[in-house]
Formats: structure tokens, sequence, C-alpha cells
């Protein structure tokens, strides 16, 4: 049996969602989430808390969507795969990260109402350059086998 790359998570955005372009026109939004967990230590009985950060990223319309809906603080459910993205920094030194890729991302209901509006389908999926906005959502695509799109590794990520 093989098991996938394949995660799903509960927590809280950490940082307002960023919404940046790539050069080619892609929308690419970024969030910190907390994931906090409560357990019971057995030998004091007392409750502990533990808390875990991620660095999420997404493409296309619902990166657009994302920086549209979410704000700090929002509780959400991300449902997406882990990357490791590696790149050399100013100094020369190497430096890597696990992102979590978000496929699908929506609020959690269970402290809180949400309301959803559909958004128009447009043929381009929503990836032009500047394409944000209540029209931009819809299904997209990604370039070749569903990847990402290349980075500038000379930069730090954002």
């Amino acid at each position: 049996m093989a098991i996938g790359n394949s995660v799903d998570i509960v927590g809280n955005i950490t940082r307002d969602p960023e919404l940046r372009f790539t050069p080619g026109g892609m929308a690419v939004a970024q969030f910190g989430l907390a994931v906090n967990r409560r357990r019971q230590d057995r030998t004091t009985n007392e409750w502990k808390e533990e808390t875990s950060f991620f660095d999420v990223v997404a493409y296309g319309s619902l990166a657009e969507n994302i920086s549209e809906s979410l704000s700090r603080g929002s509780r959400v459910l991300v449902q997406g795969r882990l990357e490791q993205r590696s790149w050399e920094t100013q100094d020369g030194d190497r430096r890597s990260k696990i992102e979590v890729v978000a496929d699908e991302i929506g609020p959690s209901l269970r402290w809180a109402t949400a309301e959803v509006t559909k958004n128009e389908r447009r043929g381009d999926g929503g990836n032009t350059p500047g394409g944000a906005g209540p029209s931009s959502g819809g299904s997209f695509s990604r370039p070749g086998t569903n990847q990402p799109p290349a980075y500038d590794y000379d930069e730090e990520p954002f």
C-alpha cells in the first residue's frame, strides 16, 4: 500500500495572508498557521498546551480568494501536501524549509459562522496579473505536472 504526501490541518492564521504575483502573473499567497493541541500529562494529571507553527502557500485563484477572505486569527482547515524548498542566502549559506502547499482551504465553523459567496468562473482561471477581485474565482491548473511555479533562489522566502 502506497502512502501519499497529504496533510490536513486545522489551526489559526498567525499573520495576514500576503499576496504576491510571480513574473508570469501567477498569484501566490502565504500565511502562517498555528495548530494548538491540549493533552494531559499522565504523571502529573496536568493539562499541557502545545503549539506547532506551519507556513502555508497557495497558488492561483485560491491564493487570491484567501487574500480577500482570511485574516490573522481566522480558524481554517487546510488540505494540501508538504514540500521542501531550498535556497542560498546572499552570504552563500544554504537554507531550506518545509511548507504546506494548499489545495483547499475553508473556514472552521466550530466556533464561528461564515458566509460563502461563489465567484464567477473565468476562462483563464483567475491567473492573470492583477486579476484579484471578486470575479477572479474558478478553477485553475498549474503549469507542468501540478507543480508550483519556480522560485528565485537568490531571494529568501517571503
